[in-house]
């Protein structure tokens, strides 16, 4: 992991406890006693089928049937379910290496983010380096930057605006995964590059830059130019298609990244005047991490075990469908040395907390900024 010379955080080293070294014992234990490997099986592999098939199935289908145009219509919401679907299960796994214990599969897997409008690069960097390495630490995980419109953060910039987020935000976070496919990815490649951000090895800029272009336009000929070509429909319905697919992953996507950082229980903070954070990074993850609906099957199986948060942002490497099972070992072993570990019983409660901590946010501070 490099992150050039850019960052100044260190995280504290101090924990007579050694809580992480115990739990790290004990989940390894756990795969050695069971004998288990720590990425993905038979169970994943069937996960995958499935949503690919959700995602690309009803896009043939629209392409080579003569249907009903609201049917058309109804299927690229389908698509936007598997496109959420497979980024969540599939494209995450395979780019944190726990969907096999062979790299090239998790190379082929990580590269679905491709069809999903996004970069490996960039989202490497973005999720892998600056989310995992940084959470909820103001002015380094970008997941807390929703530019001047919405305040995720205490430490953000207050404005009149941020009164009403708590309506208006649900409305943008449908923009997504849109924002990836038109100007996200450019705009990141820019800021790494020119940072010298890298999840390894730092790439040739050349070969990144001509990989971005190629795919952007691979992707806009399969999503676009086909469908106008193809489909006896008018060019724009094509675009509102588009849209939909785009916002109906966008919304499921952010909803569940919310959730899981952004409600009332976890933290954002902002380092000291000497770049240190007050706590270990394990012990970071805690109190800025939350799971929801964990005894949920369905909410389990369809966010690729996103909703166990706590276990993903400690063990990134393992895939996700062994959360259920480790999530135990974790919450005793928080509990054992006196560490929170938030969750949210049920998605409802969680998405509650979310809007009421929008809410919160919104409210003028003391001193602020206008």
């Amino acid at each position: 992991m490099k992150e050039g010379n850019q960052s100044t955080i260190r995280f504290s080293r101090k924990d007579p406890a050694k809580f992480f070294k115990t739990l790290n014992s004990r989940v390894n234990d756990y795969f050695k006693e069971n004998e288990i490997k720590k990425t993905g099986n038979w169970k994943l592999h069937l996960k995958s089928i499935i949503m690919f098939s959700l995602f690309l199935m009803p896009y043939f289908l629209i392409l080579t049937l003569d249907m009903n145009q609201w049917l058309q219509l109804l299927l690229t919401i389908v698509i936007g379910v598997g496109m959420a679907g497979v980024g969540m299960n599939v494209m995450h796994d395979g780019n944190h290496g726990s969907y096999s214990s062979k790299k090239w599969i998790n190379k082929i897997m990580g590269a679905s983010i491709y069809i999903l409008a996004g970069n490996v690069y960039n989202w490497k960097v973005q999720h892998n380096v600056l989310h995992h390495t940084y959470t909820n630490i103001h002015g380094h995980d970008e997941d807390l930057d929703a530019g001047r419109i919405i305040r995720f953060s205490e430490h953000s910039q207050w404005r009149r605006f941020h009164r009403f987020q708590h309506y208006y935000s649900v409305f943008l976070y449908g923009l997504l995964t849109l924002n990836w496919a038109i100007t996200t990815d450019f705009k990141q490649m820019r800021s790494y590059m020119k940072r010298k951000l890298s999840y390894g090895e730092f790439p040739n800029p050349a070969k990144e830059w001509s990989i971005l272009i190629i795919t952007k336009v691979i992707y806009l000929t399969i999503w676009i130019a086909l469908p106008i070509l193809f489909v006896d429909v008018a060019w724009w319905k094509v675009l509102i298609g588009f849209f939909v697919m785009h916002y109906t992953a966008g919304l499921i996507l952010s909803i569940v990244f919310q959730l899981a950082h952004i409600v009332e229980d976890t933290k954002t903070v902002a380092p000291d005047e000497s770049g240190t954070i007050k706590n270990t990074w394990a012990i970071h993850q805690l109190f800025t991490t939350s799971n929801f609906a964990t005894n949920n099957k369905i909410v389990n199986w369809f966010t690729g075990g996103l909703n166990h948060q706590v276990e993903h942002h400690i063990f990134p490497n393992i895939s996700h469908i062994h959360y259920s099972n480790i999530a135990k070992i974790v919450k005793e072993t928080a509990k054992e040395y006196n560490l929170p570990y938030y969750e949210y019983k049920s998605t409802r409660r969680a998405i509650i907390s979310h809007f009421k901590h929008l809410k919160a946010l919104g409210r003028k501070p003391k001193l602020a900024y206008q």
